[in-house]
């Protein structure tokens, strides 16, 4: 009791009564890791014996208060108590058990059954039927290592030495002081699922009398997050937060939502107690007191709590202070003392994240020299470790022994060695041990135990099965019966005995199961030969020792270490035959082997039994020598001679000999040359790679890059291994022209073809790479039956991290290996060496002139060394005279110890430099002083400090045009990266952007000095602005973006309209503040390179001006110079990474381009943005017309959508974040109208959704989709996301529900949407054969029968295919729902809708009763007719069936499976027929064609259900009497003829009504009279149709006055059907129509294109490529671009239905037969077109390989390559079109690539494109218009008037002058006022007066 009250002090003396009025100690602001001085325990120490010793109650109020070493003691087992409540962290996730972590270093374990009672339950029903229950999910699925688990502690095992700790999860344990009345909302629970419900969850979080309900939906982020798509299972651990509170308690609602729970704070207004304080909560607490071993936080009003040392913030752990607010996390809870600690590590502060470090890596590892960080007594120390970690020992641990202890020797700053035996992820702290025994015994885990390892141990116990022997405290192991001794032991008790010590050897090792098997066999154990672990090992000729494990007919299976075995065969078990293996041999029999065969990959190994007698005799040791050298092993090795292609060395310290080529010596090429050079006999090389081992022939590596991914696992070792995508470091092997082959450290080679060995273009691929070189390949195909690889070199493909940062690590490891060549070289006896070793860059020197050479540079002496050569370029003369003999100082720049060179300058500001301190990441301008092959040496600016930065930013950037490289004398920006000189004297920088290069200023000659070069002077000493200094400047002019400023000594600033104000009022523009001529106060803050009106990207490419980046903020113009005049540089990606998606940002207005749909903005000088049209605005007011609401240069407050750092800018959005999630309302554009079903509807970023006809409106029209057209934009809500495609609504009761608008027609869903007795309306959507199918919903159909659909007997059923075509509005009623089946019923009766009927009664049709009677006279057909009528076509089975059929029919028709005979064609056309009116199928025939193919049009096929329904019918049918199916009554067959005319007059009624069921002019060709009729019928069907014409006999005959009227109407509509056949506008709609018309035009590939068209819109692939051939045969050599034409269109088929192999076919053969140049432009564009850019750029490649003398193709891959937004590739592309085109082409292709620039690319360079060909050419007068014309686009009107001004004034051909006034004065009339007009006109008439006045003169 005593020592728990200990642990957990209230506060004040343990007997004291009023502990309220306890002295209050003054707030400590200490190092929080100090240690206490000795002093202070003493005293406590006193004060506490002198209070024990008191007995009176003065001398208890004078006792002083418990020390705080012992209030801020960590947890301990003996601190616990049953019942306390703990945050944990599941640390494993065994079968039964958990294991979590607990804090300050404690463990405990969770049994099953104290998870939930409902888990508990499903493990006794386990139990109980013995059988797997489907339900019941293992605690892997149920836990996770990391998650954060609140428990109880159940109970404390005391028993052993080992105290344990036993938790529960169960919520009614953790839980259990919560009350139904103290659940609030808001309140973060943890429960555990129950059960599951129909609609969610039932969650068992243990509060009596309360059921916790989780909806589905609540659940969804949860199940993809967490739980891998799969629903909750019983048992389930879920973080909830209540959202409602019902009933008093008894009934709450949950979420899992991560947003809501990881936000969720504990509030007083929870009204938490200290008896129902929960561990996990987070609270917002305050800072009371700071001591050195922890703080005392309030919190929640009135609570106190402790955080100790071990849950501090690291970062923070010195700057808390007296009130200072932190969030906090609960960690436990005492009962009895009702003591709180808390934690403030950032990973609890987020409830439900789990923990992601949950081990250590050094776990295991013996550390040397750590340094004490803090000591706390009763506690332990913390340790610093070398990654700056802490670290924690218990007291315990700090010592072997409790008497060796001594805290003296833990003062901060001492060190000690330690051993990492753990890790407490609740602490985020690896855990030491000082401990002698620890640290010195050699295995501490089973991870530590390696197969073949000899170990000591202890026999711990004798079993049956074998005997266990313990290694450590930790480990176990089992030694088999079969391996206690060489033979098999029958009693090994007498043997062995329990503590015996043993001396064994590993065989297997599992240490995720903690499994140890060991032998004792003594051969194995004293076995001198190598232990074969693994397959890779064995090498043929091998021989070691292994163990039989069993005896087969064909041989012996013996078995080694790592249950690596392999075969003997029987031949191969001695040198004579054995016929009885298992006579010779038995199990468990030791035998020496030689492996004869090893394949890894399939794990097999043959060897043999048999030793030859020269292996016997050798050597052991020398075999074993051998053997130990393997491919990958690291060396070192002793340089025996040098030769040609490298170095011959011996492997120590067994004097292998091995072979090192030259080119294996360094990744850097030219150092591989000095090291070769330079290294000797007898030198010593460390570290070297084995990298190929065959034939007694070893070839070693020391390429730093190679053996760096051999130690870290990166070398796949065989040809399985490999996979497309995987980054590999290499060699390369050898060079064709064709590609490079690369190797591998495994031996394994790839080629990597020319086409993707660069992103430039190769011509030669000698010039990318040399032999030996590094290089890091991608691998891009894997063919695994030839074992070939193919691989990318392109630094696209293989560069993963920052150029920055691959160019630092290349330059410090070239500048290490020339220091190691200084280093040999100082240890040479030559005084030249040595002399050259000493010198390093940057030392001065005084040297004597000796002489000039021919190429103007300087030679020197120092006279002291001979044979020294000093040398300085002209540039580095600077411009000093000397004569020969003079002496000069100079400063080395350079040592070549090759050539024994050194590199001298004379320029002053380099021998007269200031020594500065440089700050890390800081941007310097330099200038290039000396080059190399691989880095550049340069000088500051400001101070004349050499640097050096690398030329190459990877191991594969090794290529360079001459534009690209760099000169002597250039000026580049560079960014510090080291703060002081490497040992070669130089500071190492990085390049910060190539585009801030600068040209090579005029070189200086001695004979030019005066005025010039004292201007050069100027201009190389310029100096630029630093940044953070304070300037003064004059605005020169204000754009609407930036100020552009004029500052002293002729520099220029820009303010951008970012850096005007702090506080930017949205919608005004910044830049209106400033004024022309107003005088500023600034703050540089950067540096910009900007093109001037000199620097052309032609002509001259490098002008460029350095222009300051100001700013006028306040804010910023308050600032500290000093702690602000540096900032750190950062590329455009790295800018673009601080912003992060839902962040609020202000930008300005750029423009609104047209062509993108997007406003361009701008958020800084250097970061813009982009915002979609559709996210600029709700309002479709805005959205109509963004041009006008947006003004250049406004303010705007825009949310980050995300960035895109590929194409440098940010994606943004004016109405919030861009969520498309159910309930969303969203902008969308229509891109496609899909008739009769609704509209397809694309968001921003290419999210698609559909929207249905009856989501389009609240009230259905009559054409639904008629006022829709493609890009139109639309308001949508999202009505549901499951699907890849959304599902949308346009209704205005989803988009705008505040409108409150009368909704006509309601959302029907399902059926349970509908009521018997409801009214609706929706469209027809099919005639079915006994009833009409009608749309009610989107998903749901209902059915209308006959009886219902009108009041009237129709016996023709043609009649309601015109009167009720597909997708007519109807109103209905519901008269029976069958929930059961999905089925609706309506009525389309004007009795039960109120509507008149659907039929006119101009029909003249009779009653259905009046029908009957009609009927009376063929009692069996209507008995017939009305039993069919009354018939439920609805029945499920037979939907099904309709459904199967359906499917199946698409599926021939998909798979282009044509109709065996035209029958069966017919039979699919046939309409559904009413029953009883087969007589009317001759009539019926020729229209019903036209009716089908209409009807089907875009809707999915019936007619096929329908005959296989006619089918089964027709079966019934037959089966009747004879007298039921045929009346035997003959009809006249004229009269058959007569009325099928008078149903052809009937279609033409009401023409208006369904014009699509009018004749159209396909029907027939050669149209007469007897076209009309019938068509004979097949014989087969001979008794049908006499059967037909027996029933026709029972009409009633016409009069002679009738059929005559009826001929002339026939004779009528015929003539309208020829009228109809010649209109231009009819179109063909069957095979046969196509076949007419190419026959008479066999040459129009328009014809011979439709009809492909025709047979793709049915999905018959193979009829469109026979169409093609045709056409390709029929038209004429002549008509080419006919032809092309149909190629195309080939191409095309080919490139959407075809494979790649079917459409290069095509391709080439149209390249034989058409102009190739065409060809491949149009191929290009297909694959453009179709987003198959990667080929597309392959086959641009082609072309300018095969026609690069034409201008065209360039052209073309310039805009193919500016739409990909890569605009660096297009500049590039530019220079190599000049080396490869005309001269006379240059002016058009420059003007072509402008054009583009403008239309894709950069304005600014496009104006500057056109600009440098002006200068050049001034009076070409059409690139003068085209850049007018571009201008007037793309430009602002002040643009368009300055090129017009100058036009106007140039001096041209009175014509042309007059074009251009002309076009001067349109665009003022059109833009401009009545005075900008008049000014044009006076210009024009002073250009004419002057004309004259020179005519006159």
């Amino acid at each position: 009791m005593a020592s728990q009250e200990d642990s957990f002090p209230r506060g004040g003396s343990k007997k004291k009564a009023h502990p309220e009025k306890a002295p209050r100690q003054p707030i400590e602001h200490d190092n929080l890791f100090d240690i206490p001085t000795e002093e202070g325990p003493r005293k406590r120490k006193r004060s506490q014996e002198q209070a024990a010793k008191s007995k009176k109650p003065k001398a208890e109020k004078k006792e002083p208060r418990k020390p705080e070493a012992e209030q801020y003691r960590i947890l301990s087992i003996e601190a616990l108590s049953e019942g306390m409540r703990l945050l944990g962290c599941v640390k494993e996730v065994k079968n039964l058990e958990l294991v979590v972590s607990l804090p300050n270093g404690l463990w405990g374990y969770v049994q099953a059954t104290n998870i939930c009672d409902a888990y508990t339950k499903k493990l006794n029903e386990q139990v109980d039927r013995e059988e797997p229950l489907e339900d019941l999910a293992p605690l892997s699925k149920l836990f996770q290592p990391g998650m954060l688990v609140r428990c109880v502690v159940s109970g404390l095992n005391s028993s052993s030495k080992k105290k344990s700790i036993r938790l529960s999860l169960n919520p009614k344990d953790v839980n259990r002081a919560l009350s139904p009345g103290a659940l609030k909302p808001g309140m973060l629970l943890t429960g555990t699922v129950h059960s599951v419900e129909d609609h969610g969850y039932l969650v068992d979080i243990g509060v009596g009398g309360t059921k916790a309900f989780l909806p589905w939906q609540k659940d969804q982020e949860y199940i993809k997050r967490k739980n891998k798509d799969t629903r909750l299972h019983v048992g389930q651990y879920l973080n909830c937060l209540i959202e409602e509170v019902k009933g008093n308690g008894g009934s709450v609602h949950l979420t899992t939502l991560q947003s809501e729970v990881s936000a969720a704070v504990a509030t007083e207004e929870q009204n938490w107690t200290l008896d129902n304080l929960l561990p996990g909560l987070v609270v917002k607490a305050q800072v009371q007191k700071v001591t050195p071993h922890g703080l005392t936080l309030s919190f929640l009003s009135s609570f106190t709590g402790l955080v100790d040392f071990m849950h501090l913030n690291s970062k923070k752990t010195s700057h808390y202070f007296q009130t200072q607010m932190v969030r906090a996390c609960i960690l436990s809870v005492h009962p009895r003392t009702k003591s709180v600690r808390l934690t403030l590590h950032s990973s609890f502060l987020q409830a439900g994240r789990p923990i992601t470090r949950l081990c250590h890596h050094l776990i295991g590892a013996v550390l040397n020299d750590v340094p004490v960080q803090g000591f706390f007594a009763k506690a332990g120390a913390t340790f610093r470790l070398k990654d700056g970690s802490l670290a924690y020992a218990r007291i315990m641990h700090l010592s072997q022994t409790e008497k060796s202890f001594k805290p003296e020797k833990f003062q901060p700053g001492n060190i000690h060695k330690c051993r990492v035996i753990d890790f407490s992820p609740m602490d985020d702290m690896a855990l030491l041990s000082l401990k002698t025994s620890i640290i010195e015994t050699p295995f501490l885990r089973y991870h530590d135990l390696q197969p073949g390892q000899i170990v000591k141990g202890k026999v711990f116990a004798l079993r049956s099965y074998g005997m266990i022997v313990k290694v450590t405290e930790q480990i176990k192991g089992l030694v088999p019966t079969l391996h206690l001794a060489d033979v098999q032991i029958r009693n090994p008790q007498k043997k062995y005995h329990v503590r015996d010590e043993v001396k064994c050897r590993v065989l297997m090792c599992d240490p995720e199961n903690k499994k140890l098997l060991m032998t004792l066999k003594k051969t194995l154990v004293e076995s001198r030969l190598p232990a074969l672990t693994s397959y890779e090992e064995a090498k043929p000729e091998l021989q070691t020792h292994g163990f039989i494990s069993s005896i087969k007919d064909f041989g012996c299976i013996v078995k080694f270490y790592n249950d690596v075995r392999g075969l003997v065969l029987k031949r191969e078990l001695g040198a004579k035959p054995i016929s009885a293996p298992e006579e010779v041999f038995y199990v468990g029999q030791v035998m020496k082997v030689t492996v004869l065969k090893s394949e890894p990959e399939q794990e097999r190994m043959l060897l043999s039994f048999r030793l030859s007698n020269d292996k016997e005799a050798e050597d052991p040791a020398q075999s074993e020598n051998k053997a130990t050298i393997h491919v990958g092993q690291l060396v070192d090795v002793k340089v025996k001679k040098k030769t040609e292609k490298g170095l011959e060395v011996s492997i120590l310290p067994k004097n292998i000999d091995a072979f090192l080529p030259a080119t294996h010596l360094s990744d850097n090429v030219t150092n591989s040359q000095l090291l070769c050079y330079w290294l000797q006999e007898g030198d010593i090389l460390h570290k070297v790679l084995c990298l190929s081992h065959s034939d007694g022939h070893i070839v070693l590596c020391r390429k730093p890059a190679l053996i760096s991914a051999v130690e870290n696992g990166q070398d796949p070792k065989v040809f399985s291994e490999f996979q497309p995508g995987m980054l590999l470091i290499g060699f390369v092997k050898s060079i064709k022209d064709y590609g490079v082959f690369v190797q591998f450290p495994s031996g394994l080679t790839g080629l990597a073809p020319k086409s993707v060995l660069s992103d430039k273009f190769v011509t030669t691929t000698s010039d990318h790479f040399v032999e030996g070189q590094t290089v890091v390949a991608k691998v891009t195909s894997v063919c695994e039956e030839k074992e070939r690889l193919l691989l990318s070199l392109r630094l696209s493909d293989v560069s993963q991290e920052d150029s920055s940062a691959s160019s630092l690590s290349l330059l410090s490891q070239c500048l290490e290996e020339l220091q190691g060549v200084r280093s040999l070289m100082s240890s040479r006896d030559s005084l030249l060496t040595q002399t050259l070793a000493e010198m390093t860059p940057g030392l001065v020197v005084d040297l004597v002139v000796e002489d000039m050479s021919s190429d103007g540079s300087l030679t020197f002496s120092n006279g002291s060394v001979p044979g020294l050569v000093l040398r300085a370029s002209i540039y580095h003369q600077g411009g000093k005279v000397v004569d020969p003999g003079q002496r000069t100082k100079a400063v080395i720049l350079h040592v070549d110890t090759l050539k024994s060179e050194v590199h001298v300058s004379l320029r002053q500001e380099l021998v007269n430099r200031k020594a500065k301190q440089l700050k890390k990441d800081t941007e310097h301008r330099a200038v290039v002083e000396h080059l190399e092959t691989t880095f550049a040496i340069a000088s500051l600016v400001e101070t004349g400090q050499l640097v050096a930065f690398s030329v190459t930013s990877h191991l594969n950037d090794t290529f360079r045009f001459d534009s690209e490289k760099l000169q002597v004398g250039q000026r580049v920006s560079l960014i510090i990266k080291s703060t002081t000189p490497s040992e070669i004297g130089l500071f190492l920088t990085v390049e910060s952007s190539v585009k801030k290069r600068t040209p090579v200023l005029p070189s200086v000659t001695p004979e030019s000095l005066g005025e010039e070069s004292e201007e050069v002077s100027s201009l190389l000493e310029k100096p630029t602005l630093p940044i953070g200094e304070m300037v003064t400047g004059t605005v020169k002019s204000v754009k609407a973006t930036h100020v552009v400023v004029t500052l002293e000594n002729g520099l220029v600033g820009c303010i951008h309209a970012s850096q005007i104000l702090d506080d930017v009022p949205l919608g005004t523009q910044p830049t209106t503040r400033l004024k022309v001529g107003k005088s500023v106060t600034a703050r540089v803050i950067g540096q910009r390179t900007l093109s001037t009106h000199k620097s052309l990207p032609i002509s001259h490419p490098s002008n460029a001006q350095t222009v300051s980046e100001l700013s006028i903020r306040p804010s910023e113009l308050e600032k500290d110079i000093n702690s602000d005049s540096c900032t750190q540089s950062s590329t455009c990606t790295e800018n673009l990474k601080q912003y992060s998606p839902g962040q609020r940002v202000i930008c300005f207005v750029r423009k609104f381009n047209m062509i993108k749909k997007w406003l361009e903005v701008e958020i800084t000088s250097e970061i813009r943005g982009r915002i979609p049209q559709l996210l600029t605005s709700l309002s479709f007011k805005v959205l109509k017309h963004p041009e006008k609401k947006f003004k250049i240069g406004q303010a705007l407050s825009a949310t980050v959508v995300g960035p895109e750092s590929s194409k440098g800018f940010l994606t943004l959005s004016l109405i919030g974040p861009h969520r498309l999630e159910e309930g969303e309302v969203a902008m969308g554009r229509v891109v496609k109208v899909i008739p009769k079903e609704g509209l397809l509807v694309i968001f921003p970023f290419g999210t698609v959704g559909n929207v249905s006809i009856f989501h389009l409106s609240d009230s259905y029209q009559e054409a639904p989709l008629e006022s829709f057209h493609p890009e139109k934009i639309v308001r949508c809500c999202v009505l549901s996301t499951k699907d890849p495609i959304l599902t949308l609504s346009l209704r205005q009761s989803r988009t705008n529900p505040r409108m409150k608008s009368k909704i006509e027609d309601p959302e029907v869903n399902s059926v349970k949407d509908i009521k018997e007795g409801q009214h609706l309306r929706g469209y027809v959507e099919a005639i079915k054969k006994l009833a009409v199918y009608f749309r009610i919903g989107p998903t749901l159909v209902g059915r209308v029968r006959y009886r219902h659909v009108t009041k009237y007997f129709v016996s023709d059923r043609t009649l309601y295919k015109i009167y009720l075509p597909e997708c007519k509005l109807l109103s209905a009623k519901v008269l029976r729902v069958n929930r059961k089946q999905n089925l609706v019923y309506l009525s389309f009766l004007p009795k039960d809708t109120g509507k008149p009927d659907v039929f006119p009664e101009s029909l003249g049709l009779p009653l259905r009763d009046q029908g009957k009677e009609v009927l009376s006279s063929q009692p069996k057909k209507k008995e017939k007719l009305e039993k069919e009528e009354e018939e439920d076509h609805g029945d499920m089975v037979t939907e099904q069936k309709e459904k199967q059929q359906e499917s199946m029919t698409k599926l021939k028709e998909e798979e282009g499976v044509e109709p065996k005979t035209k029958e069966k064609q017919k039979e699919q056309s046939q309409p559904p027929r009413e029953p009883g009116t087969k007589q009317k199928q001759a009539l019926q025939e020729p229209s019903v064609k036209l009716e089908e193919k209409s009807a089907n049009k875009g809707k999915r096929k019936l007619p096929e259900l329908e005959r296989e329904q006619e089918k089964v019918n027709k079966k019934k049918k037959q089966n009747l009497p004879p007298e039921e199916d045929d009346s035997g009554v003959e009809v006249n067959y004229k009269e058959e003829k007569e009325k099928k005319l008078k149903q052809l007059k009937k279609k033409q009624l009401k023409p208006t009504e369904v014009p699509r069921l009018q004749l159209s002019s396909g029907f027939a060709w050669d149209v007469s009279l007897d076209m009309l009729t019938p068509a004979v019928p097949p014989r087969e069907e001979s008794s049908d149709s006499e059967e037909e014409e027996a029933s026709q006999a029972t009409q009633k005959k016409k009069s002679k006055k009738d059929k005559e009227l009826e001929k002339q109407q026939a004779e009528k509509e015929l003539s309208r059907i020829e009228a109809a056949l010649m209109d231009p506008n009819w179109q063909p709609e069957t095979a046969d129509d196509f076949d007419r018309l190419v026959l008479s035009s066999p040459n129009s590939s328009i014809l011979w294109l439709q009809y492909m068209a025709f047979h793709l819109h049915a999905t018959e692939i193979e009829k469109a490529r026979a169409v093609a051939e045709r056409a390709l045969k029929s038209i004429s050599f002549r008509e080419e671009q006919e032809k092309l034409n149909v190629w195309v269109a080939l191409m095309n088929l080919e490139n959407m239905y075809g494979t790649t192999e079917t459409l290069s076919k095509v391709f080439e053969r149209a390249v034989q037969y058409c102009e190739p140049l065409k060809v491949f432009l149009q191929l290009a564009d297909i694959y453009t077109k179709s987003e198959k850019y990667q080929a597309a750029e392959e086959l641009y490649s082609r072309m300018l390989k095969r026609f690069r003398q034409d201008k065209t193709v360039w052209v073309k891959y310039g805009a193919f390559l500016l739409q990909m937004g890569q605009a660096d590739a297009s500049h590039r592309l530019l220079q190599r079109a000049f080396s490869c085109l005309p001269q006379k082409e240059h002016v058009d292709v420059i003007s072509k690539f402008a054009q583009l620039e403008f239309h894709l690319g950069d304005a600014e360079r496009a104006k500057a494109m056109f600009e440098s060909i002006l200068s050049s050419y001034p009076k070409r007068t059409d690139i003068w218009s085209i850049y007018i014309d571009m201008v007037i686009k793309y430009g602002s009107q002040k643009e368009v008037r300055d090129i017009l001004e100058r036009v106007v004034h140039l001096s041209l051909a009175p014509k042309c002058m007059k074009f251009f006034f002309k076009r001067y004065l349109d665009y003022e009339k059109q833009h401009g006022t009545a005075e900008t007009v008049q000014a044009v006109k006076e210009k024009a008439l002073n250009y004419v007066e002057a004309k004259s006045t020179l005519a006159s003169d």
